[in-house]
């Protein structure tokens, strides 16, 4: 097989990367690694003859037609399937993936949607006088519209293969010892909901008793086996405004920032804050489901995942990168998605309002757009709701189901 060739640059790369036949750890040693075909025509064997880099990728989705972000679930696709598929037909890998030093910032469910996802691994690089170790500091990186002179470009070259409902849309340099997981400082996450006739203010009243450390355990799908501590740090909450109104109900959203996040979490806190806005519970019952003595949590249906978006990860230092043509290209994308979206919705509008009229001519008081219902007369108090197991109780299962094995 032919030897890839990459031309010489003319301008080299600044900061990190590593040379060729270098592992990602100091206890791996360094040499030529068997080949293992990857895609037909993919040789792994040619391509460590190139050097790499370690990189954080941001990455935007539209979660709508995903089994979640992972490439561990069930089902496909997932997002990161489709990143790595990507990067074996850009031929960006080297090495199969533990060689990579792969990590993602967050696992999104099914359907939740992106616009700051965060992953790190190495790529293949244009640069021969990259630092084999690594050691630059992401604090230290230029702020350069147009990426790096002479590097790949690697945001224009992976949205040049990846579905339309998937794009890059940064790219930075970071250390070896980075991690998109544990790096992180903070995540943010927006959920989007019509105003319908929910109030607003008790609901910011009762979602900033969610600030602060608590313990979530009655706010997540709970997972005994591999989560045993369920406080988490939430740094601010706030509803706001969105730029957008349909049958005189205004778009608004809650926009959530933690240092980390449970199963689930975000959606739990929205199903119960809006049982709150519709008068169904009260605002204090967030003291009650924070209560450490509420070791049980009331089985609750949680909020759709469709609006629920992951926003933003915050890094120290951090400065993403992409090219002006890159850059140009995306936005032109964005731009033509958004148009046909609201073609869509303008077609589905004409529907409702020429071809399926209701019959009394009165609106459904009992449906919700925000996927829940308003029949006060059939809601079960929270507090007065069968429960699910306790953590201890789960625990104590898996201990007894383990002694039978």
């Amino acid at each position: 097989m032919m030897q890839l060739k990459e031309k010489k640059p003319k301008e080299k790369c600044k900061n990190l990367g590593e040379e060729r036949g270098e592992m990602n750890s100091g206890s791996r040693k360094s040499g030529r690694k068997k080949a293992t075909p990857k895609t037909p025509g993919y040789d792994t064997m040619i391509m460590n003859h190139h050097p790499r880099r370690y990189v954080a990728l941001k990455v935007m989705y539209f979660g709508q037609r995903f089994y979640g972000f992972s490439l561990e679930a069930q089902m496909d696709p997932t997002v990161e399937s489709e990143i790595f598929k990507a990067l074996e037909k850009t031929r960006l890998l080297i090495g199969d993936k533990t060689e990579i030093q792969y990590s993602r910032c967050g696992r999104t469910d099914k359907g939740v949607s992106a616009v700051g996802q965060v992953i790190a691994l190495y790529l293949r690089s244009k640069c021969k006088d990259i630092d084999a170790h690594n050691k630059h500091s992401g604090e230290t990186v230029p702020e350069e519209q147009d990426g790096q002179p002479g590097e790949i470009d690697y945001v224009r070259v992976l949205n040049g293969v990846l579905p339309k409902d998937i794009r890059i849309v940064g790219w930075c340099p970071v250390p070896s010892d980075f991690s998109a997981r544990f790096s992180c400082l903070s995540r943010e996450y927006k959920y989007f909901f019509w105003s319908d006739n929910l109030n607003l203010s008790v609901m910011e009243t009762a979602g900033k008793k969610l600030i602060g450390e608590h313990d979530f355990r009655n706010f997540c799908k709970m997972d005994a086996v591999k989560v045993h501590n369920y406080r988490r740090n939430l740094m601010s909450f706030e509803i706001s405004p969105c730029d957008m109104r349909f049958q005189g109900h205004q778009l608004y959203a809650i926009k959530i920032k933690g240092s980390a996040f449970l199963w689930h979490q975000v959606r739990c806190m929205v199903a119960v804050l809006f049982m709150i806005g519709q008068g169904l519970e009260s605002p204090e019952v967030i003291d009650a489901l924070l209560d450490t003595r509420t070791l049980r949590k009331p089985q609750y249906l949680m909020a759709p995942e469709i609006p629920l978006v992951l926003l933003s990860c915050e890094f120290e230092g951090l400065k993403f990168l992409c090219s002006s043509d890159a850059g140009q290209a995306l936005h032109v994308h964005l731009e033509n998605e958004c148009r046909l979206y609201h073609l869509q919705a303008a077609i589905f509008h004409e529907a409702l309002l020429s071809h399926l009229p209701l019959s009394n001519g009165a609106e459904n008081k009992d449906a919700s757009s925000n996927g829940v219902t308003r029949k006060k007369a059939s809601h079960v108090p929270l507090m007065s709701r069968e429960t699910e197991p306790s953590y201890e109780e789960r625990r104590a299962k898996l201990e007894t189901a383990k002694l039978r094995a």
